[in-house]
Parts: C-alpha cells; sequence; structure tokens
C-alpha cells in the first residue's frame, strides 16, 4: 500500500467529483444553466494541463543541467520523462478543448468563438505538437534532447502568455477575463468548492500516474531493446 495510496485517492476524487457534480446543487444562472457543472471536467482539465507542462519543462531543464537519477544511469532518463509528461500535457489539453467546445456551443451558441482565450489554448497546442515534430526531426539523441528541451522552456512560457496573460488583456467572453469577474468571486458556491477542488487534485494526480506508467513501460521497452541488441551482438 505503500506506493498505491496516492493513486487509489486520485480514482476517488475523481468518481467523488463526478457522482457529485451531476448530483450536487448548483447556482440557477441565467444562461449557464446546468451547464454550470462542466467547471468540474473543463477546468481541471487545463489545471492538469498545466502542471504536466510544467514538470515537462522542470524534466528537460534538469537534462541541460545534466541532473543523473541514483537509481538509473540512463543520460536521457530526464528527457524520457519531459516528453512523456508533455503527451501526458497534449492529452489534457485536449480533452480541455473538447469540454469547452461543449461549453461553448449551449452557452454562446457556437463550438467556437473568436475568443482570445479559446485562440490562445489552439496555439498552445500547435506550439507543443511543434515540439513533437521537432524531435522527430532530429536523429542525434544527446542533439535531440538538448534541442527540445530549450524549446520546452519557451513553450511553457509562451503557454502561460497566451491562456493567461492575454486573454486578461483584451475582451473575453471567459469568466475572469476581458474584465468578466471569476466564477469564485459571484458565482462558486460552497457546495460547488467541494467538488470543484478534489477534481482539480484528483485528475492531477492521474496525471501523475499516467505519466508515471508510461515512463515505466518506456524503461522496460528500453531494457528489452538492450537486451536483444547484446544477444545478437554475442552471436555475431
Amino acid at each position: 500500500m505503500k506506493g498505491i495510496w496516492w493513486k487509489i485517492l486520485a480514482v476517488a476524487l475523481i468518481l467523488y467529483s463526478y457522482i457529485f457534480g451531476f448530483k450536487g446543487s448548483i447556482p440557477h444562472l441565467p444562461i449557464l444553466r446546468e451547464t454550470i457543472r462542466n467547471l468540474y471536467f473543463h477546468v481541471p482539465m487545463w489545471f492538469a494541463m498545466i502542471v504536466m507542462m510544467g514538470s515537462s519543462m522542470v524534466f528537460g531543464i534538469l537534462h541541460l543541467s545534466k541532473f543523473k537519477n541514483k537509481q538509473n544511469d540512463n543520460p536521457l532518463e530526464n528527457d524520457t520523462k519531459s516528453v512523456l509528461f508533455a503527451t501526458s500535457g497534449l492529452v489534457f489539453a485536449s480533452l480541455g478543448l473538447l469540454t469547452g467546445m461543449l461549453w461553448a456551443k449551449f452557452t454562446w451558441g457556437a463550438f467556437w468563438t473568436n475568443d482570445p482565450k479559446l485562440n490562445g489554448s489552439a496555439i498552445t497546442m500547435l506550439i507543443y505538437l511543434a515540439y513533437f515534430v521537432l524531435r522527430g526531426s532530429i536523429e542525434d539523441q544527446e542533439k535531440k534532447a538538448q534541442i527540445s528541451a530549450v524549446y520546452n522552456i519557451f513553450a511553457f512560457f509562451l503557454m502561460i502568455v497566451f491562456i493567461g496573460i492575454l486573454p486578461r488583456l483584451t475582451d473575453s467572453l471567459h469568466p475572469g477575463n476581458g474584465g468578466n469577474p471569476a466564477f469564485g468571486s459571484y458565482d462558486l458556491d460552497n457546495n460547488m468548492r467541494t467538488v470543484f477542488y478534489p477534481a482539480v487534485i484528483g485528475w492531477i494526480m492521474f496525471g501523475f500516474w499516467l505519466t508515471n506508467v508510461k515512463i515505466r513501460l518506456k524503461r522496460v521497452s528500453n531494457y528489452l531493446d538492450k537486451k536483444e541488441n547484446n544477444f545478437y551482438e554475442s552471436i555475431k
């Protein structure tokens, strides 16, 4: 149970947010009405994405600093973690964009509007997709790791600019942006907070769990590849 308690907690928090997200009481506001429940599913995706992308950047910096895990002598270990966290981040970004489009359809009348936060989210995804294209265009493993780590740093700060700063400086339909009051200041009541915050924590923890599984699978794949190469070398 030593290493599994937080995984059980992640699943419990997500299940809790789903059950009470659909069954719990909400403030009945004009336009939003029942769609405000999407707050429990849409916003946590973006929080999880930011944490995953931030973790990706951190491991990229650790690779640049030549930091090595004492339990693993793989020189590309931190680069592997960096790219896998970025992959998880893109998964959450896609889910955030899809849930946001559904919400926009019911509240704004269209799946997509010329909103700076929506456009910034799309640009952010393109920036990180370019990160994977960049990695695929470089054959040398060490060079690939170094260049993509530097790109990752710029990508993270551009993400913060496009989804966190620019929408607050221009007109936006999103709450908390473009002069609009944030959810917490006028309609996120105590009943919603007891569901919203556990949802955010649960999805972030699930993101770490998902990425940890991918890291372990990658280590197994690398180990098997190494054993296979050693076998073929021995029979030459």
